[in-house]
């Protein structure tokens, strides 16, 4: 596996002394009562994001600008990849939104990621994708110009390449610029571990083995710390390639619910990782671990995971929140809760 050796040793090269750690104070233990159904959310925006997506339905785009410009004074990139993916998205919707965006300010960083963002989702779903991703690359290139110490234009890059079939040797060259720039970037990290998955189909050992080194050496409160769980997600999935000892798809789960502790209940920040740890703790039959999971996550359902499988995501997350409740009450019922470690569990879709 020649590409996993300098994926891992370009992330080590470049840790720095000290990373900025979002939301390292612990839960609030006291319980809540759960949202009813009509209460749950998708895919909702956070306190920042929602005023600007409110004013984008009016046409504005000078907040969305200003809400890009601030996290790129902040370096907030884990932020600015969310928000440029969001905004992306509503321009793909409201495309005269972003060209009003584009000419009046073409020069703006942001605009310029919004760009290639969307040129990206535009040509994704298409049988033609490998080649129509190609004519975009100047897009990506302009974005990366437009801040060269921004990495999410390289994560960007690093979809962009998987799509288009890239060759490992470029794709590495794509990996090693993204972590000069971000060595703990959650948003690279997931981009290379699904050019792993697709390069070598059904070589999950070699996702793992990533997602294994990367969380090591990420910040206890990075991001990175679920990207074993997403090679487990990956894996249960997936339906080929040899079989993962259920050790390991415990030890990735342990990690990111290690990891959900460490923020606020009800939160929209971790909600996606969240979202993905309940997938893998329902496929593992680890039920009360997952019924706490949707303490945390409280309102906040995502597309991801559940779009994979229905295209009711909301519909599908009520689906199997019901599920887990019952099955924690049966395991109530018969007083035999026991370890929900151990066992078997093989690729393939819930």
């Amino acid at each position: 596996m020649a590409l996993l050796p300098p994926f891992i040793r370009t992330s080590r090269m470049h840790r720095p002394s000290a990373w900025p750690v979002r939301g390292l104070s612990r839960r609030d233990a006291s319980a809540t009562a759960p949202p009813a159904d009509d209460e749950v959310l998708l895919d909702a925006p956070d306190d920042r994001l929602a005023p600007v997506l409110v004013a984008a339905a009016r046409g504005e785009y000078t907040p969305a600008a200003e809400l890009l410009a601030a996290t790129r004074a902040d370096a907030d990139w884990e932020n600015r990849d969310r928000y440029a993916r969001r905004l992306a998205a509503f321009a793909r919707a409201r495309g005269e939104w972003y060209e009003e965006w584009r000419t009046a300010a073409p020069h703006d960083p942001g605009a310029l990621l919004v760009g290639a963002q969307l040129a990206v989702d535009r040509c994704w779903g298409s049988p033609a994708r490998a080649e129509l991703l190609r004519e975009v690359s100047p897009l990506i290139t302009a974005a990366a110009h437009g801040d060269l110490s921004d990495p999410v234009p390289w994560r960007i890059a690093l979809d962009h390449a998987r799509g288009s079939n890239a060759g490992h040797k470029y794709f590495e060259e794509l990996w090693e610029a993204a972590v000069r720039r971000a060595p703990h970037h959650y948003g690279c990290h997931v981009a290379a571990l699904r050019y792993l998955a697709a390069f070598w189909h059904g070589s999950h050992h070699a996702c793992f083995d990533f997602a294994d080194l990367a969380a090591q050496d990420a910040p206890v409160g990075s991001l990175v710390q679920a990207l074993p769980a997403r090679a487990a997600f990956s894996y249960l999935t997936d339906g080929s390639g040899p079989e993962v000892p259920r050790e390991r798809l415990d030890a990735a789960a342990d990690r990111a619910i290690a990891l959900s502790a460490r923020f606020p209940a009800a939160d929209p920040w971790p909600a996606e990782v969240r979202n993905k740890l309940t997938y893998v703790l329902v496929r593992l039959e680890r039920w009360t671990d997952a019924g706490e999971q949707l303490r945390l996550i409280g309102p906040y359902a995502t597309s991801f995971p559940w779009g994979r499988f229905s295209d009711d995501p909301l519909g599908r997350f009520l689906e199997i929140r019901d599920e887990i409740r019952e099955e924690i009450r049966r395991k109530t019922a018969s007083g035999h809760p026991g370890s929900e470690h151990g066992g078997r569990a093989r690729s393939g879709d819930h």
